[in-house]
């Protein structure tokens, strides 16, 4: 699966439809929220607050059996089904109902606004679509971008009623659909994706073939259970709430921040995205035996390099938040949502030991809720600068999508004031991505250390 933005993602030219479910008043009582997603929600409604998977269909598919598809994987997975809205209490997550809705057709985004078309009975609560397609309705495949981009920015809002959505994609060639699903980052993460992908493909040809949809798939729990889950785990233990003490002393009470130049960073600046192929699979099979062989695994080896460079480079340790993944049950493996926690990972021995110990350490971290820890620093403290580092092995995860599907994990475009490295390992080997603000400082210093990183990685190799 490859990561990308909209603004980079591989598309054809054709017709860009997008499905718009009817969402019920909120039924029931509120649900958790999480640590994570009060975060991101009480930032507010802001354009690039979404994800997105991208995908090819393997077989022609009508926009109806498409929508019932989709309709199949809502059910199947509760925060599909949820929305968030301000009470006197603060933030609530509620449970809602998903009804059939209808398809728009999308355009370039200069176009005039006019109204939907081809609604369905029982959807005239659905907004208005937004821009007039061309007289015969093909984009360019930049078009295509632009109008995903605008689309997306607009209804995967973090208060969207829902803040998801389907939109298809048929190639003026007449090749099988493209499938792109947004969603806020509220709802899901990177691993959602490939459920999202499995799933909906699987729904897709259960439909084709007369089957009852997603009979086969796995029970998916709703993650508001994770939720409930976590709220229930007993006080972190001592020692590790000190160790984290310990790290946001070291970094003046916040986050870990990139050690290099950036240059003015008081407001959020475009982002610069660098993607990167760095080992084929032969070179990367190769890096991976030199792991094994000094008994550590791969992602040992990528912390050795960046704690030498940075030590080389600016004479400062490796710091970095470091994203983990917090499904540490089977039962959480087949569900959509963010299960996601961040920890810090420290370094500043380059020896393939002490990296091993210190990814360690930092999934241990990670392995506590963070809202009691945090909790004292009025939530996670971040400054401007923050460095990020991902690692994204897909070879490893339970979950399989066949890259015949050429499918994409699509991030929106946004401005920042950080530096985000995403480590993506595949059948096609090891890729690099990586975001930064758009200064003249970092348009200096992150190319020359990537370009360090990069030769590192491979000299290794």
């Amino acid at each position: 699966m490859r990561l990308t933005n909209v603004a980079r993602m591989d598309t054809r030219p054709g017709r860009l439809s997008s499905y718009s479910v009817t969402v019920s008043a909120p039924e029931g009582s509120p649900l958790p929220v999480s640590f994570d997603q009060n975060r991101h929600v009480s930032f507010g409604s802001r354009p690039g607050s979404w994800m997105a998977a991208a995908f090819s269909l393997e077989h022609p598919s009508s926009r109806d059996e498409v929508a019932a598809a989709w309709h199949a994987v809502i059910e199947r997975h509760g925060t599909l089904r949820t929305t968030f809205s301000w009470a006197d209490a603060g933030l609530r997550l509620n449970p809602v109902r998903i009804g059939p809705g209808g398809w728009e057709q999308l355009a370039p985004v200069h176009a005039r606004p006019v109204a939907e078309i081809s609604l369905r009975a029982g959807s005239a609560d659905v907004a208005p679509a937004g821009p007039t397609a061309p007289d015969d309705g093909v984009l360019t495949a930049e078009e295509v971008r632009q109008a995903l981009r605008a689309h997306f920015d607009a209804v995967c809002d973090p208060f969207a009623a829902p803040s998801h959505r389907l939109c298809l994609l048929e190639p003026e060639d007449g090749s099988p659909p493209q499938v792109i699903i947004g969603a806020d980052h509220s709802h899901v993460d990177a691993w959602s994706l490939l459920v999202i992908i499995r799933d909906l493909t699987t729904c897709l040809r259960d439909l084709q073939t007369g089957r009852p949809p997603g009979a086969t798939l796995p029970a998916a729990e709703p993650f508001a259970a994770h939720t409930a889950a976590l709220e229930a785990r007993p006080a972190p233990p001592e020692p590790l709430v000190e160790r984290w003490r310990e790290i946001l002393d070291a970094g003046g009470g916040v986050m870990p921040r990139f050690p290099l130049p950036l240059g003015d960073l008081s407001l959020p600046q475009p982002e610069v995205v660098e993607v990167r192929d760095v080992l084929d699979p032969a070179q990367l099979a190769r890096l991976e035996a030199h792991a094994i062989a000094h008994g550590v695994r791969l992602i040992a080896v990528a912390v050795s390099v960046m704690t030498a460079l940075f030590a080389e480079l600016g004479d400062q340790p490796l710091r970095t938040v470091f994203p983990v993944h917090s499904r540490d049950e089977r039962r959480w493996f087949d569900s959509v949502g963010w299960f996601i926690t961040n920890a810090v990972l420290e370094n500043d021995d380059p020896s393939l030991e002490a990296s091993h110990r210190a990814v360690k350490e930092a999934i241990g971290l990670g392995s506590q809720p963070l809202a009691p820890i945090m909790r004292p620093y009025g939530g996670m403290p971040a400054e401007p600068g923050m460095f990020a580092m991902s690692w994204l092995d897909h070879r490893r995860l339970p979950i399989a999508v066949d890259e015949a599907l050429r499918p994409q994990h699509v991030s929106a475009v946004i401005s920042t004031d950080g530096v985000m490295i995403w480590f993506v390992i595949n059948e096609t080997g090891l890729h690099l991505r990586c975001r930064y603000p758009d200064t003249p400082e970092a348009r200096v210093t992150m190319p020359a250390w990537l370009d360090a990183l990069e030769t590192r990685l491979r000299e290794t190799a």
